[in-house]
């Protein structure tokens, strides 16, 4: 198998040098902790604790409100200070448990299993489901949910995303150095309830280390292979993966399941399997601080509910004055005006500039060199839906595929005029599916 990829994408500077080698170190919270009660994609979970109970660590804390949602367990022992809304990543206030941390870690126990494979399909779902289990690679839909497509006998492939195209993050990187055995059994578990399915773990041409490790850990495996994808971005996302590994091809009325396929990130496979194998639930995470303006870029395991500000501070803090500051990667992520936000199940990363480099830019008229249609994933005209946008055009929107847009980015990367072209084409994407759900 050659190297895989697909059509536009762009090559920003990837940044990975200042954390990829720093091998993860655990992170002990020092005071309360911030559970938002919507960490997924559905409805949000529902409180299960009141105000003034004591609680261990793994104890489930709220309960899933609906199929797709995904339960909340508490990462330390202590007490619950307060449920109110609390600031999240994206700046909105949500609904939260609040638990005041005793710093003795007393834990819950787990029961292990000695042999996954005499599981079911039903009970190794039902494990995964009440670990709280999502996708960590940012999007956190229910795993759960995504193992019970109507037609399991249907899906052909499951792929890992182990690209981690956005730069500057390592997370993925580290876990796939440190941890390729877990990663791999956790594609076991998945392998284990598609009986027709092949297994591929597609990693970018940027990582040799982890394409290494991976090829010698799945030699023997005739259910599995390593995909070697070029480097770019986004080729990590869902549907570039897809079709780089298989060719096929999704669009937004589809699900990866539509094409026989389902798409799992790096670490939500290992945290499959702690919870089928160990019944332990989702508590921590891979977290990676970094950035020009960072004293001591780091990746660490972090408990879910710790403050971004500790993380910082962890890290050294500034080394210089910082004039960015980013939640995610730097394509996709969100732009914070505080820190003092919570990790959660889909938190990735905090990345900190010495240079606001949109800021700086004044954007001017398009000059219709056709940068934007060349990097588009999609196959999309972005300087037109931008323009579309702008004028509150929602049928023509419509009628150029601006639904199909997957807000990567890649548009206003390139564009010479420095135009938003992907914030115009989102924020429409938002109206114009806004109005089809009234």
């Amino acid at each position: 198998m050659g190297i895989l990829t697909f059509k536009g994408g762009v090559h920003p500077y990837d940044g990975k040098d200042l954390s990829k080698n720093k091998p993860v170190r655990e992170l002990l919270p020092k005071g309360e902790l911030v559970y938002p009660l919507s960490q997924h994609i559905g409805a949000p979970a529902n409180p299960i604790v009141a105000v003034g109970d004591t609680v261990l660590r793994g104890q489930k804390i709220a309960e899933a409100g609906g199929f797709v949602s995904a339960p909340i367990f508490s990462s330390v022992s202590g007490t619950v200070k307060a449920i109110e809304p609390r600031r999240v990543a994206v700046g909105d206030m949500v609904k939260s448990i609040v638990i005041e941390s005793d710093g003795e870690m007393k834990e819950v126990e787990y029961t292990e299993v000695e042999d996954i494979t005499t599981l079911s399909r039903e009970e190794i779902i039902e494990k995964i489901k009440e670990a709280g289990i999502v996708g960590m690679g940012g999007a956190g839909f229910p795993t759960h949910v995504k193992l019970s497509p109507k037609e399991p006998e249907k899906i052909e492939y499951i792929i890992a995303n182990c690209a981690e195209c956005e730069p500057y993050l390592t997370s993925d990187y580290r876990i796939m150095m440190e941890q390729p055995e877990n990663l791999v059994n956790g594609m076991k578990v998945v392998l284990q309830l598609f009986p027709n399915a092949k297994g591929v773990f597609g990693v970018e041409d940027n990582k040799p280390d982890c394409i290494a490790k991976l090829k010698r850990l799945t030699k023997n495996e005739s259910r599995m292979e390593v995909a070697e994808l070029q480097t770019k971005y986004p080729q990590g996302g869902e549907r570039q993966l897809i079709y780089a590994v298989t060719k096929r091809a999704i669009n937004s009325k589809m699900l990866p399941a539509d094409a026989g396929c389902i798409v799992d990130n790096v670490e939500t496979l290992v945290e499959a399997y702690n919870a089928v194998k160990y019944g332990k639930p989702l508590m921590n995470r891979i977290f990676t601080v970094t950035g020009d303006a960072v004293a001591e870029p780091q990746n660490y395991n972090v408990f879910i509910g710790t403050n971004y500000a500790e993380l910082l501070e962890a890290s050294g803090g500034f080394k210089t004055e910082c004039k960015k500051i980013i939640s995610g990667g730097p394509m996709m992520g969100f732009a914070l005006f505080d820190i003092n936000i919570p990790v959660t199940k889909t938190s990735s990363a905090l990345l900190c500039f010495t240079q606001d480099e949109v800021a700086e830019y004044e954007p001017t008229a398009c000059i219709n060199c056709g940068r934007c249609v060349e990097a588009c994933p999609e196959l999309l005209v972005p300087s037109r839906l931008a323009d579309f946008a702008e004028r509150g055009q929602n049928d023509i929107y419509e009628k150029w595929h601006g639904l199909e847009c997957v807000e990567c980015g890649s548009c206003s990367y390139v564009c010479p005029a420095k135009r938003p072209l992907a914030q115009s084409i989102k924020t429409m994407k938002k109206q114009v599916l806004a109005a089809k759900r009234k």
